[in-house]
């Protein structure tokens, strides 16, 4: 069954969201401290450190030994929320977070806020668009990519009482308020947005409500296109991909990210392995990013719902193909 989307135009950035969310975990659980590498204002942790000044570690431009000081936090019984921007984290703390956090299956939370070409204006070296790739490589490593407001404060929740490493990617740019109040994310899991039988749409970050405005202009035409919302790209929904397989007979991955190794990766190794489909991924297709305005960026790298509809009558076509 679908879920009930909100029936509003508004938007608000996935960071806005965190900075409220991590604020309000803190009052129910005590253990949770937040770090930075001064970022506090992009990261939205002002006021998590006004708040909770003893419990608010600024670590400066020194992202590696942040990492180091999270672990040594979690070793001590804490549960570190580690924020900068994804392209510096994980970009310049790799080695730190593989060793220290994902090899020791410490319970820190990475949660980096500027996630992909929506950085937008600060150009080429600020946009992470292979991160996602990067994380999920790790063992033990729980990858989670919010669609929205809504659900990033539900998954701050959610990780906070889950126990091992978890990566989290958010936004700069306000995104489309998807969800109302009855949502609710659970970990590993990927809700069926809209029902469809010829195509699955599966999307995640920004990209889901694009793939939900692709779904409606594929109905013009006549194809019915399911719609899943994949914010866990690790551990990946086995059961919902796939039926989504077995059901709708095609695939499209739509993401804020690299082709290699993000969503359209996973989902891809997924199917292979167990129930062959055509599959076409929307995303950034093997190139870096530029400066430039947020959504000029999407329409000139093809993350857009005109590019998963197109993305997905070629898909349906292999499907009809002798």
């Amino acid at each position: 069954m679908a879920i009930t989307l909100a029936r509003t135009a508004a938007t608000k950035p996935t960071r806005d969201a965190y900075g409220e969310a991590i604020v309000e975990v803190a009052r129910d659980n005590p253990r949770v401290v937040a770090l930075t590498g001064d970022l506090r204002d992009s990261n939205r942790l002002e006021a998590f450190a006004a708040e909770y000044p003893d419990r608010f570690f600024e670590c400066g431009i020194a992202e590696q030994n942040m990492v180091g000081v999270a672990a040594g936090l979690a070793t001590c019984g804490k549960i570190p929320f580690v924020s900068s921007f994804a392209a510096f984290s994980p970009g310049r703390c790799y080695d730190q977070i593989r060793v220290l956090v994902a090899q020791t299956g410490l319970n820190v939370k990475l949660v980096s806020t500027h996630g992909g070409l929506t950085v937008g204006e600060d150009g080429m070296s600020a946009q992470a668009v292979e991160e996602l790739a990067m994380m999920r490589s790790l063992a033990r490593m729980t990858v989670i990519v919010p669609a929205d407001a809504v659900e990033t404060a539900q998954v701050i929740r959610a990780v906070a009482e889950h126990v091992g490493p978890v990566y989290v990617r958010l936004g700069r740019v306000g995104v489309p308020v998807l969800f109302d109040d009855s949502y609710r994310f659970s970990i590993g899991k990927a809700p069926v947005l809209r029902d469809g039988s010829d195509v699955t749409l599966a999307a995640c970050g920004i990209m889901v409500a694009e793939a939900l405005e692709a779904a409606r202009l594929l109905e013009a035409e006549g194809i019915s296109a399911r719609v899943l919302n994949v914010s866990t790209l690790k551990p990946l929904d086995v059961t919902a991909i796939l039926a989504a397989a077995r059901e709708t007979g095609a695939i499209v991955t739509a993401e804020e990210h690299t082709i290699y190794g993000g969503l359209g990766g996973a989902v891809c190794e997924m199917v292979a392995a167990h129930h062959p489909v055509g599959v076409e991924r929307v995303g950034v297709q093997d190139r870096f990013g530029e400066s430039g305005p947020p959504r000029p960026l999407m329409e000139a790298y093809g993350l857009t719902a005109g590019e998963i509809a197109a993305a997905a009558r070629r898909a349906v076509s292999r499907k009809r193909a002798p």
